[in-house]
């Protein structure tokens, strides 16, 4: 039997949403093969491990809390499971810990986890590969500070009415504001440069809002597609998690089944062009009047609630949350054993190649 390292909470503002999270995790992960031990990151970054912790983070209880070290919350686990949203969880950085650890652990690794987090750089990168993405401007909070009227220029002349500004490195819509007029925007990127230090505004179009679900390490396969029915000017933190007003439909109505294929191909294309493994929620955008697909960003470490989008999805495929779960540590696992097979280290004298 497999130990699993549940790890939940994290220093991001996605705290609380990754204990909803992880709530569904222990409780689906098939008990009958696996161990599952809780680990939690309280918003200092400090960290816990024992049986009935997720209530106490869930009721704030740490005052009889003892804190260990990292090497202590993980000790004789056979792979970590972080779930973690948003910054110090899906970023990169908790995932470089487990590289030098020498631990598996589900999910992306450290490139894929970094530039997916990151809004511009993920754009670059899909519009590289030759994906279409909506047009955008983006800039540091520095550059605003010391020329807010050029940038602004550039977004009128570039990117227009209505736009949605954005900091870089955020989940969860926390930051975003949909801004019709220039009466907004400034405020707008204020706000979003709370943040993070960089910020997106890209163009606003007349589009559905289509998921897909990726799962898999080199034979990635997608599943059933979703559609956000927005029911606020967009689908935000608290259309997401606390007002509950928009809703979702699985499997997607009206869209032919040449349309879906087509959108699930792009969806897998991009997983592979950003070096996904393990699981990726991809994010689009069906523009209504033209039928063009656009890439808006994709999420590494998507929300495992009992209302989210990529375990529904799933299930609308014939794959259950347990045996999502359970095939998501053996993806965790091979791609550990896989990654073994790199050697890291050079003698530069036992002439290993000679050249031509």
């Amino acid at each position: 039997m497999k130990t699993v390292g549940i790890i939940f909470g994290g220093k991001s503002g996605e705290h609380e949403v990754s204990l909803v999270s992880a709530t569904s995790v222990l409780r689906e992960i098939p008990r009958d093969k696996y161990k599952a031990v809780e680990i939690g990151i309280d918003k200092k970054g400090n960290w816990y491990r024992g049986k009935g912790l997720l209530e106490k983070f869930k009721s704030g209880s740490f005052d009889s809390l003892v804190s260990v070290s990292f090497e202590e919350a993980l000790e004789g686990c056979d792979i970590a499971f972080p779930v973690l949203h948003g910054p110090f969880g899906e970023d990169g950085t908790i995932q470089g810990l487990f590289e030098m650890m020498g631990i598996a652990y589900v999910g992306c690794g450290v490139l894929a986890s970094s530039a997916c987090m990151d809004k511009i750089i993920c754009k670059d990168v899909l519009d590289k590969a030759g994906l279409a993405i909506v047009p955008y401007v983006s800039f540091t909070r520095e550059e605003w500070s010391a020329k807010s009227d050029d940038i602004v220029s550039k977004i009128e002349n570039e990117v227009g009415y209505p736009c949605f500004v954005k900091p870089s490195n955020m989940g969860s819509s926390v930051g975003i504001t949909k801004v019709v007029s220039g009466d907004g925007l400034n405020d707008a990127i204020d706000f979003a440069a709370k943040f993070d230090s960089r910020v997106l505004v890209e163009k606003g179009i007349n589009a559905r809002e289509i998921e897909c679900a990726v799962l898999g390490n080199e034979d990635a396969e997608a599943a059933e597609l979703g559609e956000i029915l927005v029911g606020g000017e967009f689908y935000d933190y608290d259309d997401k998690y606390v007002d509950g007003k928009s809703s979702t439909q699985i499997p997607v109505k009206d869209l032919s089944d040449e349309k879906k294929k087509e959108i699930q191909e792009i969806c897998v294309k991009a997983y592979k062009a950003m070096d996904c493994s393990g699981l990726s929620r991809v994010d689009c955008f069906l523009d209504r009047d033209t039928g063009e697909i656009y890439l808006n960003e994709i999420n590494t470490l998507p929300g495992f609630t009992s209302i989210s989008m990529y375990p529904q999805m799933w299930t609308a495929s014939g794959v259950t949350y347990p045996e999502l779960i359970d095939r998501l540590i053996e993806f965790g696992l091979d791609r550990f054993k896989e990654r073994a097979k790199n050697q890291i280290s050079f003698d530069s004298g036992s002439n290993w190649f000679k050249a031509s």
